[in-house]
């Protein structure tokens, strides 16, 4: 992608920009299992992996949902057939109580700790904890009032976008925008549990930055860490993974979660795949300096006595490359040499009469 208009910005001093390597978050959510010790755990594991941030999620399921049996409140497909909606939050949700424990937790050991929140009762509980940003789901995208309350705060925001048209992105941006949010990134997100690889149509990534212009990224519900650093190498800021201990121990979302061996190898090849895409300019290399002398240059291939004039038969293009450029041999034909040279004498322009 061509480079944005956008300006930087931090997060808890953090850069976030096209100049800068992808921030990368790793998405808590439901892996603490109900233990916040796990949660603890699950936020030195990120940290230690290279994460940039640990997100959690703030709601209840009295906020999420209605207790409710009724048609349309329970789970019919997927990932989570079965469940009730008011179960699934309940089993899922992040205990407010436990916020600033896990707040002060991730700030003692060095990594970035955030939220997403659902209503102005999670808005609350975070602005008292400082959140350094926000987050809101892609399935809140639509939730204008929601924006408006978290853009109020004056903090970066990051939207995810799944499931979202042009026009209801547009929507959303207009509502943080209108209510003072200067930091923005959107997030291209396939709200698939997992997403099949072949769904994940990353080149949209480029049409937000376009159509908004705003820092970009990726949250990613695919297996494994390809569709990230392909994000990466598109021009995403952002990367959001969800992590977890052990897939083996189950939960609502460890199917499509990364452990910590391989949330450290998305950070590693992610922030390699940022490095390599350098600055566009044509300037040669400190990693080619040396090999220049391997070009193919234009020697003299027969012995010439001084006044003699050049024939195409008495000069090559050849390696190495001390000589003058391949590309001036036609110039060289026709031209009278001022000194008695010998064959496998680099050519010059000082062998030559001036013209």
């Amino acid at each position: 992608m061509p480079e944005r208009l956008f300006v930087p910005f931090q997060i808890a001093s953090r850069s976030i920009g096209d100049r800068f390597p992808p921030y990368i978050i790793a998405e808590l959510s439901a892996n603490h299992g109900g233990s916040i010790s796990r949660a603890f755990e699950t936020i030195d594991a990120a940290q230690d992996a290279g994460a940039d941030a640990i997100k959690i999620q703030t709601y209840t399921p009295d906020t999420m949902t209605l207790d409710c049996d009724l048609p349309g409140f329970r789970i019919e497909a997927g990932l989570w057939k079965g469940y009730k909606l008011y179960d699934l939050y309940r089993e899922a949700h992040t205990p407010y109580e436990w916020h600033a424990d896990l707040f002060a937790h991730a700030r003692k050991r060095g990594i970035t700790i955030f939220s997403t929140p659902f209503d102005d009762t999670a808005v609350d509980l975070l602005e008292s904890l400082d959140a350094p940003a926000y987050k809101i789901a892609s399935f809140e995208l639509t939730d204008l009032q929601l924006i408006e309350r978290v853009a109020s705060t004056g903090r970066p925001l990051i939207v995810s976008t799944g499931m979202a048209s042009l026009a209801e992105v547009s929507d959303a941006v207009g509502a943080a925008r209108r209510c003072g949010c200067r930091d923005l990134v959107l997030l291209h997100c396939v709200s698939g549990y997992p997403t099949p690889i072949g769904e994940i149509n990353l080149r949209r990534m480029a049409t937000l930055a376009r159509e908004f212009d705003v820092a970009v990224g990726l949250s990613d519900h695919t297996l494994g860490t390809t569709a990230s650093v392909a994000a990466v190498a598109l021009g995403a800021t952002v990367i959001e993974k969800h992590f977890t201990l052990r897939r083996a121990d189950g939960g609502p979302d460890s199917e499509f979660s990364l452990e910590p061996a391989e949330l450290a190898e998305l950070c590693r090849t992610a922030r390699e795949a940022w490095e390599a895409l350098g600055t566009g300019e044509f300037v040669r290399q400190n990693a080619e300096s040396g090999n220049a002398v391997f070009r193919r240059s234009v020697y003299f291939v027969r012995d010439l006595a001084r006044g003699s004039i050049v024939t195409p038969a008495d000069i090559r293009r050849i390696r190495p490359g001390f000589g003058l450029s391949a590309r001036h041999f036609p110039e060289l034909v026709g031209r009278k040499v001022n000194r008695d040279v010998t064959a496998g004498t680099p050519t010059s322009w000082d062998c030559f009469e001036s013209t």
